[in-house]
C-alpha cells in the first residue's frame, strides 16, 4: 500500500461524488417530462415513436400492466438476440465468417444480454460476428438497462404518489432512458474513447507477423461504440475475451479512469434522481451514503489484500504486491476500484483476472454481487436493489419501537413485506441451490481447473455472478457447455425478473395509499443513524444468508494459504 494508492482511491469517489448532483438533476428532468437541451432535437423523435409504436404517452399503467409489457417486450428482446446469434453465419457483417452460435451457447448468451448479466462463455473476438455484436448484443445494452431504470422509477413513483392507480408508463420510461440518456452519453463516450485510441472500425482482423517469423491474428472492429454503453449500462461483458485488460478496450490509465467511473456514474445519479422525485434530496443522498460507505469499504479490503504477496511464494523472494493477473500498467489500486465498483455495479467487466485474486478479495468481490445489487447495483437495478433493504429496515425499526413502520409517509405492511421478502429470497434460493448441485454433479465439476476451496469458490462465484446480474467470473471455470448454459441462464432469469416483479407489486401497492405526515414517532430516514442501520441489514442478511458458503470457499483458501497449503 502507498500513500499515490489511496489518492487514487480517494480522488476516484471525489470525482462519483462531485457529478452524482447534475446528472441526477438531469435525470430528474428527463422522466419528469420536463424541457432539457436535448428537448428541441429529440422531442420530436419520441413523440414520433409513440404515433409508430400507437402509444400514449399520458397514459398511466396499473403496476400489472407495468410489468406485463415490461415482461413482454424482454421475451421480444430474447427471442430476436437468440435468433441472430445462432443464423450469424447467414447474417452480414462477417468479415471473420464465423459459424452460428450452438443451441446452450446462444441460450445462455441471449438471456444474458437481456438480463443486464452480459456473462460470456465464450470469446467475443473468436465467436461472435461484427452484426451480431452491433445489431444483437449491444442493441440489449441500451433495452436492459433502460428496463431497469424503468423499474427503479415505477417503485420511486410508488413512494412517491398519494392514491394513485398507476405507476408510470413502461414505453415512455423505456424511450426516455434510451433517447435522452443511454444514447447520447454513449455517442460522447464512445467519441473519447475513439480519441483515447480504442478502435472502432468494421476491418478484416489483422494478420501480422511476429519477430520469430510466427503468425498472428489481431481482432478488431467496433470496439468504442459497444464499450461505451457496456460500461455506462452496468451491462459488463467485452469484446474481447480479456475484456477491459485488452489494450484495444482500455489503452492507457485515463481510458481506465474514464471507464471505471463509468461503471458507476447512472447508478450513483439515479439515488440523486430519487431524492428529487420524493422531494428530499436527503433521502437521495442517504442511500448514496451506504451505497458509498460499502464500496468504499470493499475498495479498501481489496487493495489492502492484493498490495502483500501471496504467502506461498513468499519463500521464492517474491516482494511486493500481487501482481498476478493483473496490468501493470494500472497497478494495484487501479486494479481494486475496478475490481470492487464492477461487482458492486453489478457490470462484470474487469481490468484483472478475479481468479488471480487473493481469497480475502476475492470474498469481497463475491459479497458485493450478494447483496442483492444494492451497492450502486446495476443502472436502476442498484436503487431498487437498496430500497429493498430500506423497506426492510423501517420495518425492523418499527418492530424495535412497536409502531407501524413508515418510509417517506407510507406505511410498510404485511402485504409489502411479503413481496420485498419474495424478492430477497429468491436470489440466494438459486444462488445456493445451484452451487449445491454443480458442488457434486461429475458433469459440472469437469468444467474446474481447480480443486479444493478455490475450485468451491470457482462454482460459487458463477451462480454468484449469474444470480446477481454482474456477469464477471473466475478465469478458472470452463463454462461452455449445455449443463453449465443451461443452469446458468435459468439463474440469470430469476435474478433479474423473479426480484423485479414483486417489486413493481410493492410499486402498485404503495401509490395507491396516502402519505401520513410526519409525527414524533416518526423514523427519520434522512440521517446518519438511517444510513447506520441500512448498511447493518444489508450486511446482516447478506451474512446470515451467504457466510456458511463463503466459509467453505475463500475464507478456507485464506487459513489454508496462511499455512502454505495448496491443492
Amino acid at each position: 500500500m502507498s500513500a499515490n494508492g489511496w489518492l487514487q482511491i480517494a480522488f476516484y469517489f471525489i470525482v462519483l461524488v462531485l457529478l452524482t448532483r447534475p446528472l441526477g438533476g438531469f435525470l430528474f428532468r428527463v422522466f419528469e417530462g420536463q424541457r432539457t437541451l436535448l428537448s428541441p432535437v429529440l422531442g420530436p423523435v419520441e413523440r414520433g415513436f409513440y404515433r409508430l409504436a400507437g402509444v400514449d404517452a399520458k397514459q398511466d399503467q396499473s403496476w400489472i400492466s407495468y410489468t406485463g409489457a415490461l415482461l413482454a417486450f424482454n421475451a421480444c428482446g430474447f427471442l430476436l438476440l437468440y435468433l441472430i446469434l445462432r443464423l450469424q453465419n447467414f447474417l452480414p457483417l462477417n468479415p471473420q465468417d464465423l459459424a452460428g452460435v450452438s443451441p446452450h451457447l446462444a441460450f445462455n448468451t441471449a438471456v444474458s444480454f437481456v438480463t443486464n448479466t452480459n456473462w460470456q462463455s465464450y470469446g467475443g473476438e473468436t465467436t461472435l460476428s461484427y452484426f451480431s455484436q452491433i445489431i444483437g448484443l449491444t442493441t440489449q445494452n441500451f433495452v436492459s438497462a433502460a428496463t431497469g431504470i424503468g423499474v427503479a422509477l415505477a417503485l420511486t413513483r410508488g413512494l412517491a404518489r398519494r392514491k394513485a392507480s398507476g405507476i408510470g408508463n413502461f414505453w415512455v420510461d423505456l424511450t426516455r432512458a434510451v433517447l435522452y440518456v443511454l444514447l447520447p452519453l454513449a455517442l460522447l463516450s464512445a467519441l473519447l474513447l475513439v480519441a483515447l485510441g480504442v478502435p472502432q472500425n468494421f476491418s478484416a482482423y489483422t494478420e501480422a507477423t511476429t519477430l520469430e517469423g510466427a503468425k498472428q491474428i489481431i481482432a478488431q472492429g467496433p470496439v468504442a461504440s459497444q464499450l461505451a454503453i457496456k460500461q455506462l449500462g452496468s451491462n459488463g461483458g467485452g469484446f474481447f475475451n480479456v475484456n477491459s485488460a485488452h489494450p484495444f478496450e482500455n489503452p492507457s490509465a485515463l481510458t481506465n479512469f474514464i471507464e471505471s467511473l463509468f461503471l458507476i456514474l447512472i447508478a450513483a445519479a439515479l439515488t440523486n434522481t430519487f431524492g428529487r422525485m420524493v422531494k428530499d434530496e436527503r433521502q437521495g443522498w442517504a442511500l448514496f451514503g451506504a451505497m458509498a460507505l460499502l464500496l468504499a469499504a470493499g475498495t479498501a479490503a481489496i487493495y489492502a489484500a492484493e498490495s502483500s504477496p501471496n504467502p506461498a511464494i513468499a519463500p521464492m523472494g517474491v516482494e511486493g504486491p500481487n501482481l498476478e493477473g493483473k496490468e501493470t500498467r494500472f497497478g494495484v489500486s487501479q486494479s481494486a476500484i475496478w475490481a470492487a465498483a464492477t461487482t458492486a455495479a453489478s457490470n462484470g467487466s474487469v481490468n484483472t483476472m478475479h481468479d488471480s485474486l487473493n481469497p480475502l478479495s476475492g470474498l469481497v468481490t463475491m459479497v458485493n454481487m450478494q447483496l442483492g445489487e444494492s451497492i450502486f447495483g446495476g443502472v436502476g437495478a442498484g436503487l431498487y436493489g437498496m430500497l429493498v433493504y430500506a423497506l426492510l429496515s423501517v420495518f425492523i425499526a418499527g418492530l424495535m419501537v412497536g409502531r407501524t413502520p413508515e418510509y417517506l409517509g407510507k406505511k410498510i405492511e404485511a402485504r409489502e413485506m411479503k413481496f420485498v421478502m419474495l424478492a430477497i429470497l429468491c436470489i440466494p434460493t438459486v444462488l445456493l441451490g445451484f452451487t449445491a448441485y454443480a458442488s457434486v454433479s461429475p458433469t459440472m465439476l469437469g468444467g474446474l481447473n481447480n480443486a479444493g476451496p478455490h475450485g468451491f469458490s470457482e462454482i460459487l462465484y458463477a451462480f454468484t455472478s449469474a444470480a446477481g446480474n454482474n456477469g464477471s467470473a473466475f478465469a478458472g471455470l470452463t463454462a461452455n457447455a449445455p449443463l453449465w448454459n443451461t443452469l446458468l441462464g435459468i439463474t440469470m432469469l430469476v435474478g433479474r425478473f423473479a426480484m423485479i416483479v414483486p417489486l413493481l407489486a410493492v410499486a402498485g401497492s404503495l401509490a395507491a395509499k396516502n402519505v401520513i405526515p410526519p409525527s414524533p414517532g416518526t423514523f427519520p430516514t434522512n440521517n446518519g443513524l438511517f444510513v447506520g442501520l441500512l448498511i447493518a441489514i444489508v450486511l446482516i442478511v447478506g451474512g446470515l444468508t451467504f457466510f456458511p458458503a463463503l466459509a467453505l470457499g475463500p475464507i478456507v483458501e485464506h487459513l489454508a494459504m496462511l499455512a502454505g497449503q495448496t491443492f
